[in-house]
């Protein structure tokens, strides 16, 4: 179905957080942490005007707009709305709405709190920018947005070093892969000739077709894995905890690390079902799935403990979505919205208890229910729709993936290990859930660092919205199913489907007894957590090294070979960086000629007359003074001989006036470099060894020979005259001049000659400071210091 183009609205929606973020700042200045509430209508906004898509994107509608940003590139600044960008946007302002108000509360007379708001809201946008970002351009613009937006949230508390490194890390590792993606964007271009999405995804199978599928799923792979932190580029996202809650709750929920998540559903139409995604994208979201669960029972800190199982959500999202396999792929997008609420929930819960407690180590807290019954609802709810239990959306979220894994007249021997991979996935995460929900609330009562108490409304809204929410659309599990499921699951397989959702399964099959071994293992699991913590940390102690290490141990390196670099390239020495840049001048010129072979062919010498040998005599005498003077001085004044010979081959050539510029530069160089040289204290002439007189010689031979050709292969393309007829027809008309050479000094390129003479000015600065320079003998040296002794003795005796 051909998109419907709709007015610009969506578009200011995605600009509105931008708008926000200048505001804030005042806005809290002058409301102090009751800002949250003016500012939280701004993504209440932006989500009502996403819920206006539901009905038409439900029925298949999609819809594009677009603004001309850089038309002469072809890029715009437009969107897609279909199910897929809908969901997303419902999730990034919806949940953005509780996280700017928990935000208020959270950091309640922080100094810094109006940038917070402001780094958050830049944050925001630049998400509903990738979701919707219909142009493959403006879209790389907004992912790389979120790695700079996320290293500015990430390292706000900068004063620690541990938060300087996070961010470091994970804008390094983000934003490397990043640039991978904006390669397989290029490439994508170059195959299809196509960049905007909408119009790939009318045209499904063209890049899979191509012969650059290849290259374009590596390349899209690695900005999808590093931003949604697959294994091995896990490491970062935990690590993104030094970050404060509400930006940890926004990251793990609705942003960030659902990029690539996102992206790959994106494009999945365009690359999927092919034996190298139902390979790669099931092997490394099962090991990330694994390595996020069993990284988490090690934890003891709730944030933690939280962090690495969104890894493990990644992990099988990105896992389901690889199977290619339309149930399967059902399972992850109701995942991907269960996983939003109770995550984003239990995230703002873990804040709270610290917060109020003064601490997150569940091996320090117990017995909060009674002292924080209004965050123990909230976390018992979200856990039970973590743990996947009914009646929950994660319970429903479970049932679906596993009746996708466990078809195996589908998926075969893939659809085992993908489910045996969930199934022992799953229960760690059931372990992890209950881990959140009692530790910190039953037992008895443990003594915190802060006395313990209820938060404010601003911090206890959000836990206590999403975690409904998941109730909410559990209950009404066919009206999800139609409203946002079936959407977006059309987006994934690239044509329209309905899907029809139940709370309670119709009849006991295989999902249902996986899931019931599945609570069962993690009942089990569960009651020997502390015995598992202790054998993980045994276990990770002994290995020793990990990607978190080899990440410093990579930055290290380059660090080691920077320096190693400059300290060859940056010696100090002007002969060195001259003798470096022609080296690579030669490279440039010579280089591609010789990897294409296309070399021009050399002219045949033509006839020339007497007085024009005279002139090609004058300049290679000229050359030979300049290589055989004994000083600088008689150097300089033979090269000026080469320029008065191409003055004379200007002239020959009906060029009197450019002939006249080249005689009078050529005179006032060697006039004023001569003069010059006999103020400057220096050596008659260059003593170099033989060695460097010949590496210099040779690198002077190669960048004469490259320019010569590069001439030649200019001179033999075809001629095209029409910057000469502009010149010649307007120089008149539009400049007022006759001398077309002065016109096109003086007003066409006016800018150029002015840029010109400042750098003949400044050079002309340069050499006054050369000259004022008096160099010091040690006699001079050696008198001032007597002088000055004898001015010090007398102030003594006086």
């Amino acid at each position: 179905m051909t998109p419907a183009v709709i007015d610009d609205t969506t578009l200011y929606a995605v600009l509105a957080p931008f708008a926000a973020a200048v505001v804030a700042p005042f806005l809290t200045r002058w409301l102090k942490h009751n800002a949250a509430w003016p500012l939280a209508l701004v993504p209440a906004l932006i989500f009502l005007h996403f819920v206006g898509f539901i009905g038409p994107v439900s029925q298949g509608e999609t819809f594009v707009a677009a603004k001309a940003w850089a038309p002469s590139y072809g890029v715009n600044f437009s969107v897609y709305v279909d199910g897929l960008s809908t969901l997303f946007g419902l999730l990034i302002s919806g949940i953005g709405t509780f996280i700017i108000l928990y935000a208020g509360g959270y950091l309640k007379g922080h100094p810094q709190q109006g940038r917070f708001f402001s780094f958050l809201f830049l944050f925001m946008g630049a998400m509903l920018g990738l979701v919707l970002g219909n142009n493959l351009i403006s879209l790389f613009i907004f992912w790389e947005l979120t790695s700079i937006t996320s290293f500015l949230l990430i390292g706000f508390d900068h004063l620690r070093a541990a938060s300087r490194r996070a961010a470091i890390q994970a804008l390094v590792v983000t934003g490397g892969g990043g640039l991978a993606l904006l390669a397989g964007f290029i490439l994508i271009i170059s195959a299809t000739g196509e960049i905007e999405m909408s119009e790939l995804l009318a045209s499904q199978d063209i890049i899979k077709n191509s012969g650059l599928y290849l290259p374009i799923f590596l390349l899209v792979l690695g900005g999808a894995f590093t931003k949604s932190a697959q294994f091995p580029f896990h490491f970062w996202l935990p690590n993104a905890m030094e970050a404060p809650t509400p930006v940890s709750a926004y990251l793990h929920s609705a942003t960030m690390v659902k990029a690539g998540v996102y992206l790959l559903m994106r494009m999945h139409p365009l690359l999927g079902d092919t034996v190298l995604w139902t390979t790669v994208l099931p092997l490394f979201g099962g090991i990330t799935l694994l390595v996020g669960t069993i990284l988490a029972v090690r934890q003891t800190d709730l944030k933690l403990m939280l962090a690495y199982t969104t890894v493990a959500s990644l992990g099988l999202l990105v896992m389901l979505t690889g199977t290619s396999y339309e149930k399967a792929l059902e399972g992850a997008v109701l995942y991907l919205l269960a996983h939003s609420l109770f995550k984003g929930a239990l995230f703002m819960v873990a804040g709270t208890i610290d917060h109020e407690a003064g601490t997150r180590d569940v091996t320090k807290l117990g017995g909060l229910r009674t002292l924080m019954p209004i965050t123990f609802a909230a976390a018992c709810l979200a856990s039970l729709s973590m743990a996947g239990l009914p009646p929950f959306i994660g319970f429903i979220a479970k049932e679906i993936l596993y009746y996708g894994t466990s078809d195996i007249s589908a998926l075969g021997q893939l659809g085992i290990i993908v489910t045996l991979v969930a199934v022992v996935g799953n229960a760690l995460m059931l372990v992890i859930a209950a881990a959140v929900a009692i530790k910190p609330f039953l037992g008895a009562a443990v003594e915190t660092p802060k006395h313990a108490h209820e938060g404010p409304v601003l911090l206890i809204a959000g836990p206590v919205v999403l975690s409904v929410t998941g109730v909410i659309l559990a209950l009404f599990a066919h009206m999800t199913g139609v409203l946002f499921i079936g959407p977006t699951l059309s987006s994934l397989l690239g044509e329209f489907t309905q899907i029809d959702l139940h709370l309670i399964p119709t009849k006991f099959n295989a999902p249902v007894i996986l899931s019931f071994i599945t609570v069962g293992l993690g009942i089990l699991l569960f009651t020997q957590l502390d015995r598992m913590r202790s054998m993980i940390a045994s276990a990770l102690e002994a290995i020793g090294w990990g990607p978190d290490k080899g990440f410093d141990q990579a930055v290290s390196g380059i660090v080691s070979m920077a320096t190693a670099v400059t300290g060859l390239l940056q010696t100090g020495k002007m002969q060195t960086y001259m003798l470096l840049t022609f080296v690579f001048t030669a490279l440039a010129v010579l280089l591609p000629g010789y990897l294409t072979g296309s070399f021009p062919a050399l002219p045949k010498l033509p006839e020339y007359r007497f007085y024009e040998w005279g002139i090609l005599l004058i300049a290679v005498l000229g050359l030979i003074a300049v290589l055989i003077a004994k000083t600088r001085l008689t150097a300089i004044v033979s090269l000026g001989v080469q320029g008065f010979a191409v003055a004379l081959i200007f002239m020959m050539f009906g060029a009197p006036d450019l002939s006249f510029t080249q005689f009078m530069v050529e005179t006032l160089s060697v006039v004023i470099l001569a003069l010059v040289m006999t103020r400057l204290n220096l050596s008659p002439r260059d003593h170099r060894s033989l060695a460097s007189s010949v590496v210099t010689g040779v690198v002077a031979v190669a960048v004469g020979l490259g320019l010569m050709l590069t001439l030649l292969a200019i001179t033999q393309q075809p001629f095209d005259s029409r910057l000469s007829e502009f010149f010649t027809e307007f120089s008149r008309s539009i400049a007022h001049g006759r001398n077309i050479v002065n016109v096109i000094l003086v007003d066409f390129r006016g800018f150029d000659t002015l840029g010109e003479i400042a750098v003949v000015v400044l050079a002309g600065l340069c050499v006054l400071a050369l000259i004022r320079i008096k160099t010091r003998t040690p006699d001079d040296t050696a008198d001032k210091t007597s002088a000055a002794q004898a001015e010090n003795q007398t102030a003594e005796v006086r």
